[in-house]
């Protein structure tokens, strides 16, 4: 996925949701991940990296199934990694199509006039008549700020698309490829009013320790 920039209208660049949200973020979990696999004698920086192949394929087939375009691999990838995401991305089609899925939209770049931020949403679909978010997650477990990051984005859509026929009413989707064997898991959240809650308190903690940082220098 491509890096990207974003401005407001007077250009002014904005940190973007993942930015915001990173700054607060807990590594507890990525520590204990990390110690486990040197307990069972694995370096955890070649574990991080065939995981991170494993889920980056199956997004990517995913990407280019929806784009009605055969996938091909950027560089060799290793047969086990690539096994995994095969069988990753087979369970996501499965779910799909049981699912009667459609996607929309796809890597949709926005700002926020409103809150100064911005951000790249995976995906909008609908579902039974229901415009819904879709996140795709490449980790073992369902971290908080992945449900931060979803009402973060849905505001975004939001106001760049005003109006009844726009509104996310179908909820939030998360689609998650497990580090271990990039297997596939759904989670559906109907709401996460509570998250938009985190989130704008994050937004206004992050330019307040930005200040109080260059105060302290």
């Amino acid at each position: 996925m491509a890096t990207h920039i974003y401005r407001d209208l007077a250009g002014n660049r904005l940190p973007s949701v993942t930015t915001i949200i990173s700054r607060f973020k807990d590594s507890g979990g990525l520590i204990h991940w990390a110690w486990q696999l040197g307990i069972d004698g694995k370096d955890y920086r070649q574990e991080r990296q065939k995981a991170a192949d494993a889920g980056t394929i199956a997004h990517q087939m995913i990407e280019a199934h929806i784009k009605g375009e055969p996938w091909k691999p950027a560089e060799p990838a290793d047969a086990d990694v690539l096994a995994k995401a095969r069988a990753g991305f087979a369970a996501y089609l499965k779910w799909a199509e049981m699912s009667r899925l459609v996607i929309r939209h796809t890597e949709v770049p926005l700002c926020s006039e409103t809150h100064k931020y911005g951000g790249c949403l995976d995906a909008i679909g609908t579902l039974d008549n229901q415009l819904i978010l879709i996140d795709w997650k490449s980790s073992n477990a369902i971290y908080h700020d992945y449900l931060i990051q979803m009402a973060a984005y849905k505001a975004l859509w939001e106001e760049n698309y005003p109006g009844e026929e726009h509104k996310i009413t179908g909820g939030f989707h998360l689609c998650r490829f497990s580090k271990e064997n990039c297997d596939f898991s759904h989670h559906h959240y109907p709401n996460l009013d509570d998250a938009w809650e985190a989130f704008l308190l994050m937004r206004r903690l992050y330019d307040l320790d930005k200040q109080l940082k260059k105060r302290a220098a």
